[in-house]
């Protein structure tokens, strides 16, 4: 019988300890760096090892300076999410072993006073740098300096620590996406990171942002295109260093931890799927029988926590400051694919259909339209239902709002959510072969104890539940909408679908009496 309702906050199905949890024991007593901590990925990460390796010694993120508020208030405010609420009710205790250290990835050398670098060098050993600048579109200095300098200076100051037993850069799967092919290997981009660099500290912002797509060249968006400068600066720089690059794909919903469904974001997917559910995107240009690779968030956590643990444990410390200047051989480096396609795949067909299926159980009292929605891989096709679907809706309820005395606001709404189907558009109109064997053996690594505490192994996800966590997730915690309005929200669903067929009845009523008229 499915579950209903207040499910979801169900704790994750983990028995008793039946041997010693392999991952556990590496970072017991070590001291752990995490930049990017305050985006999704990062406050998942930090969620994880505070609350299942409890016995570590200290973990410092990087954050931004923000005003004048006091470190207490900085953790307070962090603290302040349901995210965290299983971690203060199992392992509060571990929350006092948080320290924030003030930075910036977008400033040269990480934003860091020289304090706080001797603190990182001295006692840090584990390294997760999953900071970046996340916005597609984003203005390319920005996009380099983020992404790419931040991940060239975190390098400089990881090979200054004395005891490094593991580095993880958390990348993307789309890295290359101009390759239709994607290995766990290093490819090589068409411009160097000091290229780049040099270019990007050389130019102003006016001629920077007109040579910018001739800059990025094949690839979409400065995201995708700064994120594969900077694997191949880990390829050049990393000198040795215990280090590893995990590539998650489609990042959404949690699917079991901390909390089933946590999301704090509406960026990529699941800005999609909020918007068809409210019924404002009726129609996507997408070919929805391509593959989506979604992949849960807590899934690809342990995936980097996992690549650490390897790391640690095959490739020891890091020698010394004194280590001589050589380039890595990147066959020794390990990249891990985290995606679904290899061993589970889903189409967007089928994520739209399974997503709609529970929706349709647990609609949202703020949904503005009944939702009907149509995918087409056809560019003149999409440009006639977006204009029939979404602007002609759009400028006849905004001449109405003005004729009342309201602000119009659809026609811009539309306008922001075209860009972001336009960005998007890209991932949902192609398809790649992705190669994770790395990935695979990683999980056959892990004793059945680290499989229970960190699992990651995508063969083993049932679509069907994880949307239905999905949708609920989306409704909890991004809309802001709580469960126990479902009975409300499936009443106003059902009026708004009545509403919707009636004007659909009246407008083909009118239109066919056009016409007849016109012949006549």
């Amino acid at each position: 019988m499915q579950r209903e309702g207040a499910d979801i906050t169900a704790e994750d199905m983990v028995g008793p300890l039946t041997e010693p949890s392999n991952i556990q024991q590496y970072f017991s007593s070590s001291t752990i760096f995490v930049t990017g901590a305050t985006g999704f990925l990062g406050r998942l990460l930090v969620e994880k090892l505070l609350r299942t390796c409890f016995d570590l010694s200290k973990m410092y993120i990087l954050v931004r300076p923000k005003g004048n508020k006091s470190v207490e208030q900085r953790l307070q405010e962090y603290f302040d999410d349901a995210l965290y609420e299983r971690l203060k009710r199992e392992k509060s205790e571990a929350m006092a072993k948080l320290f924030v250290i003030e930075g910036d990835c977008y400033l040269p050398d990480l934003g860091l006073n020289e304090q706080d670098k001797q603190l990182i060098i001295s006692e840090v050993n584990y390294i997760f740098h999953a900071a970046a600048t996340l916005r597609f579109n984003e203005k390319l200095r920005v996009a380099a300096y983020t992404n790419a300098r931040g991940t060239r200076d975190i390098l400089k100051l990881a090979k200054k620590i004395t005891n490094l037993r593991s580095f993880v850069y958390v990348s993307t799967a789309y890295s290359f996406c101009p390759r239709k092919i994607i290995d766990e290997e290093f490819y090589e981009p068409h411009i160097t990171g000091d290229k780049l660099l040099t270019l990007v500290e050389t130019l102003n912002d006016d001629v920077l942002e007109k040579i910018a797509p001739i800059l990025i060249d094949e690839w979409p968006n400065t995201y995708t295109f700064t994120k594969s400068v900077a694997e191949d600066i880990i390829r050049k720089e990393s000198n040795g260093l215990p280090i590893a690059v995990v590539r998650p794909s489609i990042v959404v919903v949690t699917s079991k931890e901390p909390v089933s469904g946590w999301i704090n974001n509406s960026y990529g997917a699941t800005g999609i799927f909020v918007n068809i559910g409210m019924g404002v995107v009726r129609t996507l240009y997408c070919d929805a029988t391509y593959v989506s690779d979604l992949v849960p968030a807590d899934y690809a956590i342990n995936t980097m926590i996992a690549a650490a643990w390897n790391i640690a444990k095959t490739r020891g410390s890091n020698l010394n400051s004194e280590m001589p200047k050589q380039e890595t051989d990147c066959n020794n480096i390990p990249v891990y694919n985290y995606v679904s396609s290899t061993q589970n795949p889903i189409t967007w067909r089928e994520c739209i259909s399974k997503g709609n299926q529970h929706l349709s159980k647990a609609p949202s009292v703020l949904q503005i339209w009944h939702s009907v929605f149509k995918t087409t891989s056809s560019t003149y096709g999409y440009l006639f239902l977006h204009y029939t679907l979404h602007l002609l809706p759009a400028y006849i309820v905004d001449f109405l709002a003005f004729c009342i005395g309201k602000r119009p606001q659809m026609v811009k709404m539309y306008g922001k959510i075209e860009k972001l189907l336009d960005v998007l558009g890209y991932f949902m109109r192609r398809e790649w072969v992705f190669r994770n064997n790395n990935t695979q053996e990683l999980w056959k690594m892990l004793n059945d104890e680290d499989k229970k505490l960190f699992e990651f192994d995508m063969s083993l996800l049932d679509w069907d539940m994880f949307f239905y966590t999905y949708v609920r997730g989306v409704r909890v915690y991004l809309v802001k909408d709580p469960l126990n309005t479902i009975a409300e929200a499936r009443a106003k669903r059902f009026k708004l679908m009545i509403a919707h067929y009636a004007l659909v009845t009246i407008f083909m009523s009118i239109f066919v009496m056009f016409v007849w008229h016109v012949m006549l």
